[in-house]
């Protein structure tokens, strides 16, 4: 395991996985030895000439972990690469990966800025564009700017995206082109009474999405007629602020009740030649957001599989497609019939997992089809490749807490390892330790990718990697995606759209905290309070020594933690635990707890004589190698530098969240949990409305803030039943984390006025 400190050296650290043949790709024509058979082209005038422009400068107009991905394809290919800013971006790793960076002022938006962005372009003479994904990717009118003002846009020609772009438009399309799609209302009267007239002749559940939808924003699944309104005006609004004008003309389709995500890699090149890089499942999803994908899909047959391929290249050509793009279908596991969805017009997040069962770099292929080449590959070679390159998984690394619904967060990466890298273990990351991941932006950490010869290899060999990761400063999905990769139906391959939901009983069951992680913790925290007093004297209570060193006395210190861990079974409860020092580097540690097993009764164990060795990489970490009666256990305890209290503890592949508590509120932690007084922004937010009134009874679980963080909505509930007091915010209010939003009457108070 590596931790990843702020140095220039390890901005840029994994290229894509290259088998041991690849070389740089021969322009190849009709006649050449090397020729590349077209595959189902249509008629072109070209289709004899070759017409090469080799790109010799790019501006990556994105940020994050897909800028510097881009990055690192085009400074192999010897492209000189500027990069783009905001002010909150000024220190990130994309604005220093480049030999060339440009600010874009202080507004978050400034990435969606398409006139200054192709203005910058032409002012500092840069060849060609590169978009990404997201932002102005999929923006046909950027990419037709672009194209005006003599830039080559790295991605497909507008006309094609504005058609794929278009939802409705596409399935018209699609429909003429023989590609089966999903029945539902495209049209465009949309209002209310029209929408959910088509949605009664549809029949109950459907599906609202955006027009100019994508990432499942603005899209929502609405089960009664009697929510038809509400869910309407909530997709509306979601998709406004995330696609601007237009984003509101909503699409009625009927919902699957039992859907996969299976999509198709395709790309091709000016000269009508298309071939499909193999499908991704991208089953496992969160808010209608993909959290696992991979290669090749599970539980689908040959003929099913050629025939998704086949669909997908047909939908590429049917709109004259260059470059990279992606077809989305979705696949009914009750009748085994597939649909299409829709085209996304760009590179995608997950397109590592096709590049690692193919062998191939797709940006290198952007770039150079966009040169004006014809595609590497046939589709009979990248058959042959996918059979032998077994199967690929990738994991998104999110800020976000998975137990508290995935509430986005955001803050500074204070400690950050990842595992090693390989040919077969590949990360893709914006971020090192010491970063700050911030809320105006989408908050993936990472993606990490692995390969296996199989795909139940390749699930042991992406659990294996995900125990490896140590993140402190935020909260992270990474427990979670561990609590997957364990899961008997995510093995099985019994994967669809609603997995999480299906099984959350098993994916969310607490987890027991063994006495070994309260052990480590109290270890710890005894060597970092002996190293903090070591510059002014060495002795321990009394003028002994108690430490790591050589003992003198049989001095013992008492440590009390709350588990501060909503993964964990002891959550809420505070474990007493005593070191007493026995000789060098020898140690008596006794843990005290009340289980619900032991009846309320304080039970203990006693480990005896265990012999600690302890490193401090820096003032707050604490590496420990332990050996225990029964075992060796190595740990990692981090201290937060804002706050000494709170403690990260990383044990055999878990981590473990504790509190450090003070001697005079330790009584006090003991007893029951105080009644909830309020509640607070869980993170950055704007307020959208609130849903009770001041004065109001409120259940548990009831609704009363919608916010609005990441332009995604959140709905805030009530973590108990009470009587609103106060309403300490309006629409349209900007809130920082820990902000109060809500404030409750009284226990006492709404009793005294009972009559």
């Amino acid at each position: 395991m590596r931790s990843l400190p702020r140095t220039a050296r390890q901005r840029l650290r994994v290229p894509p996985p290259r088998p041991a043949h690849h070389l740089p790709l021969p322009i190849t024509t009709p006649s050449s030895s090397a020729a590349v058979a077209p595959i189902a082209t249509h008629a072109s005038t070209s289709s004899t000439t070759t017409i090469v422009k080799p790109i010799t400068s790019l501006l990556i107009a994105n940020r994050g972990e897909i800028a510097l991905r881009i990055a690192r394809t085009a400074s192999a290919m010897g492209i000189t690469t500027t990069t783009l800013y905001t002010d909150i971006d000024a220190a990130s790793q994309h604005a220093r990966c480049a030999p060339s960076s440009l600010a874009l002022g202080p507004s978050a938006s400034a990435y969606l800025d398409g006139a200054r962005i192709v203005a910058l372009a032409k002012q500092h003479g840069i060849q060609a564009l590169h978009p990404g994904y997201g932002f102005l990717s999929e923006n046909p009118a950027f990419a037709r700017a672009c194209e005006d003002a003599g830039i080559v846009f790295v991605g497909p020609p507008a006309r094609a995206m504005a058609e794929m772009g278009d939802k409705a438009r596409s399935k018209e399309i699609m429909t003429a082109a023989g590609v089966p799609c999903v029945p539902g209302y495209h049209g465009g009267e949309q209002g209310v009474e029209e929408l959910a007239a088509r949605a009664r002749e549809i029949r109950y559940p459907v599906l609202l999405k955006s027009v100019k939808g994508g990432g499942g924003k603005g899209m929502r699944i609405v089960k009664t007629e009697e929510e038809f309104e509400a869910q309407l005006r909530s997709a509306r609004a979601e998709a406004r602020a995330s696609f601007g004008e237009g984003g509101e003309v909503m699409l009625v389709e009927k919902y699957i009740v039992r859907p996969r995500h299976v999509e198709v890699q395709v790309f091709a090149d000016q000269y009508g030649n298309c071939v499909a890089l193999g499908e991704r499942d991208c089953s496992v999803q969160r808010r209608h957001q993909k959290i696992l994908e991979e290669s090749p899909a599970p539980a689908l047959d040959d003929a099913t599989r050629k025939d998704l391929w086949e669909k997908a290249r047909t939908a590429a050509l049917a709109v004259g497609y260059v470059g990279a793009g992606t077809v989305e279908f979705i696949l009914d596991k009750d009748s085994g019939e597939f649909y299409f969805m829709e085209m996304n017009t760009r590179l995608q997040v997950e397109h590592p997992v096709s590049e690692m069962v193919t062998g191939t770099d797709l940006v290198e292929w952007q770039f150079r089809v966009a040169a004006g080449e014809r595609l590497p590959l046939t589709q009979d070679e990248i058959e042959a490749r996918i059979l032998e390159h077994g199967a690929a998984i990738e994991a998104r690394i999110y800020a976000e807490n998975p137990e508290k619904g995935f509430f986005p967060d955001s803050g500074k990466l204070v400690h950050l390892a990842t595992p090693e890298t390989s040919a077969d273990v590949r990360i893709d990351a914006g971020f090192v330790e010491g970063d700050t991941v911030s809320e105006a932006y989408d908050g993936m950490i990472a993606k990490l990718i692995v390969r296996g010869k199989d795909r139940e290899t390749a699930i042991r060999k992406m659990e294996l990697a995900l125990r490896e990761y140590e993140v402190v400063g935020l909260s992270t999905n990474i427990e979670f995606l561990k609590r997957l990769c364990q899961s008997q139906a995510f093995i099985d391959g019994d994967v669809e759209t609603g997995f999480i939901d299906k099984w959350k009983d098993d994916l969310f069951t607490p987890r027991p905290t063994a006495n070994e992680v309260f052990a480590q913790a109290a270890l710890g925290m005894l060597d970092a309070q002996i190293s903090a007093s070591s510059s002014s004297s060495s002795a321990g209570p009394h003028g002994e020594t108690l430490g790591f060193s050589k003992a003198r006395t049989l001095s013992e210190r008492k440590f009390a933690f709350r588990v501060q861990d909503d993964t964990s079974a002891e959550e809420g409860k505070v474990v007493e635990v005593s070191v007493t020092q026995t000789g060098n580097k020898l140690f008596n540690v006794a843990v005290s707890r009340t289980d619900v097993a032991s009846e309320g009764v304080p039970t203990s164990e006693v480990f005896k004589n265990i012999v600690c060795e302890s490193a401090s990489p820096s003032d707050t970490k604490t590496k420990l190698t332990t050996f225990f009666p029964l075992s060796r256990i190595e740990s990692t305890l981090v201290r937060d530098p804002t706050r000494d209290d709170r403690l990260s503890l990383f044990q055999l592949g878990h981590k473990t969240e504790l509190h450090l508590v003070a001697p005079s509120w330790f009584d006090k932690a003991l007893g029951l949990k105080e009644l909830t007084a309020s509640v607070v922004a869980p993170m950055p937010c704007k307020i959208l409305r609130n849903e009770v009134s001041e004065g109001q009874e409120v259940e548990k679980g009831a609704p009363l803030v919608v916010i609005e963080s990441m332009k995604m909505e959140t709905v805030i509930r009530s973590p108990q039943k009470g009587v609103i007091k106060k309403l300490a915010h309006k629409e349209g209010d900007i809130c920082k984390a820990g902000t109060v939003l809500v404030l409750f009457e009284d226990t006492e108070d709404v009793s005294s006025a009972e009559p």
